[in-house]
């Protein structure tokens, strides 16, 4: 059969002419019409690059093509700017990572359906109008007529992302490229998107391109996979081959980057029986809700609702749910960096009777590590700065050369070296900025560490390392970890006990085995069934 879609030798270079930066590097693989094909590799490894190249989506002044792609027989490279815009949306449409940004937020998710049927299809604005509302029932939007006039930013993720597969697949496109379409999304929401496109593409009979670095998706959606890596494409292969008998030492890496399952059974042991470091009673967090002239409150939000829990010494506990399950604003009452009511112990005083001044110097105590590193580290300090600021401030004993000898301790703690002290953030991978945030708290010698989605923004390998280097850390200072994550993968490989939060209540809670093993809500059973275990 002929391919859909044959790209051979594909070179894409960015820059100015003459100074160009290579970043695709004569990358071949072939689509076979109605064809799952999944393409993955790391951030970098020049996958979305190669999927934005098939629809010239680069800035034209700045980008040099070498090689060939051909859809449907016709050379793209070589078609003028006019005829690309006939291509896209109607016989080669896009879904892109984050909704948000790739929707207009001045525009009604209703116009941006049926632009491309006004465009592409010829339809009348009554026609358009109706084949859109069939559109956003069909991905399963509820009341689909009302959402029309809705605009992006009053829809939740899901409804974003399903929106854009809606707008994607107006024209009926025989191509429909998914660059990381489930990235941002909750574990049950990933499934159901998942589940959508591969129903969606069985029922229009449409190719789909899937990039990701999610294995396990790869394992549940695709039937052929090609791995990228700086650039280059090291392996392809059907999805039973590839996960079977990988050839490429790369591609072995990434398949044994998958999270490990801690054996945690004589940590537990050793564990119980211990006094609690942190411990909650009747905890509640509460945001009232407004309406009127005169913003009267009308109602609340319970955020977190009577939660109660402990945490012993050492010991990890993971805090699960889906967004707006009340996971982080919990971490935030924990350490009272959100008010709340109920009861608060740490270490054997009463955190919630004390005022803000009290609390001071304790703060080292308790550390945060956020999910995004970029954002929680300053653009405008030094490393050095970054890891030193805190000690300043709670070792003010330290002099300046005493202190600049923790600082390097910490950073070779975390796997990183002192030349890097005088760079800045933006000059180190995800990877290298958290294992930044990671030092900047543990060279304080905290006891308790609330680590916010901390292996989210990473790629498989890297969060493989940063697990494995929390756990080197947590047995050699003996620290706890409040971990919040909604990747059930990773807390079954790091934590001791573990919390399923929902709509800011405990729904379940218990060993980490016990309740992946054999959960008793029905909640937690639903989580489990939509993290794509093996």
């Amino acid at each position: 059969m002929e391919p859909l879609l044959q790209i051979e030798q594909l070179s894409v270079a960015f820059g100015a002419a003459g100074a160009r930066q290579t970043v695709v590097e004569e990358v071949s693989f072939a689509i076979q019409p109605g064809e799952k094909l999944a393409l993955v590799g790391e951030s970098g490894s020049g996958k979305s690059v190669t999927a934005l190249s098939i629809l010239r989506l680069h800035e034209a002044q700045r980008t040099g093509y070498g090689g060939s792609i051909r859809f449907a027989g016709r050379e793209l490279l070589k078609l003028s700017e006019g005829e690309m815009r006939h291509i896209r949306g109607r016989d080669i449409a896009m879904i892109f990572q984050e909704p948000m940004i790739a929707l207009n937020p001045l525009h009604t998710i209703g116009r941006q359906i049926i632009e491309p049927l006004l465009l592409h299809e010829g339809l009348d604005g009554r026609a358009a109008r109706q084949r859109a509302i069939e559109l956003l029932g069909r991905v399963g939007i509820p009341d689909p007529a009302q959402r029309l006039e809705s605009f992006p930013h009053q829809l939740s993720g899901g409804q974003r992302q399903r929106a854009m597969i809606a707008m994607a697949l107006a024209c009926k496109p025989k191509l429909l490229i998914a660059d990381e379409p489930t990235t941002a999304l909750d574990v049950t929401i990933q499934r159901q998107i998942l589940d959508l496109l591969d129903e969606l593409q069985g029922e229009f009979g449409m190719a789909v391109l899937l990039i990701t670095h999610d294995l396990n998706m790869v394992r549940h959606f695709a039937r052929r996979v090609c791995v990228m890596q700086r650039g280059r494409l090291v392996e392809q292969g059907t999805v039973a081959e590839l996960f079977a008998a990988p050839q490429h030492p790369y591609t072995r890496q990434l398949l044994a980057s998958e999270p490990d399952v801690l054996p945690a059974a004589a940590e537990r042991a050793a564990l119980a029986g211990q006094p609690p470091l942190l411990a909650a009673r009747e905890l509640s967090c509460h945001f009232p809700i407004k309406a009127g002239f005169f913003r009267r409150q009308v109602g609340a939000v319970r955020a977190v609702d009577e939660v109660q829990l402990e945490l012993r010494p050492g010991e990890t506990l993971g805090v699960v749910g889906e967004s707006g399950s009340g996971k982080s604003t919990l971490g935030m009452c924990l350490l009272r960096l959100q008010e709340c009511q109920g009861r608060i112990e740490f270490d054997g005083a009463r955190l919630d009777t004390l005022q803000q001044r009290a609390l001071r110097p304790l703060r080292r105590q308790f550390q945060v590590v956020f999910q995004d590193p970029y954002s929680s580290l300053s653009p405008r300090m030094t490393v050095e700065q970054i890891i030193g600021e805190g000690l300043a401030l709670h070792f003010p004993q330290l002099d300046a050369q005493a202190r600049r000898a923790r600082i390097v301790q910490g950073l070779e703690e975390v796997g990183l070296s002192a030349d890097m002290l005088p760079r800045y953030p933006h000059e180190f991978s995800g990877g290298q900025r958290q294992r930044i945030a990671i030092a900047r708290a543990v060279v304080l010698e905290p006891k308790l560490i609330l680590l916010d989605e901390p292996t989210s923004a990473l790629d498989v390998s890297v969060q493989k390392q940063v697990l494995t280097l929390l756990r080197d850390l947590q047995r050699k200072h003996r620290m706890s970890y409040l971990f919040i994550s909604h990747d059930l993968k990773v807390i079954r490989a790091i934590a001791h006990r573990v919390m399923v939060m929902r709509d800011g209540k405990v729904v379940e809670a218990g060993e980490t085995e016990r309740v992946f093993d054999a959960p008793q809500h029905e909640y937690t059973q639903r989580l489990l069934a939509a993290a794509l275990f093996k």
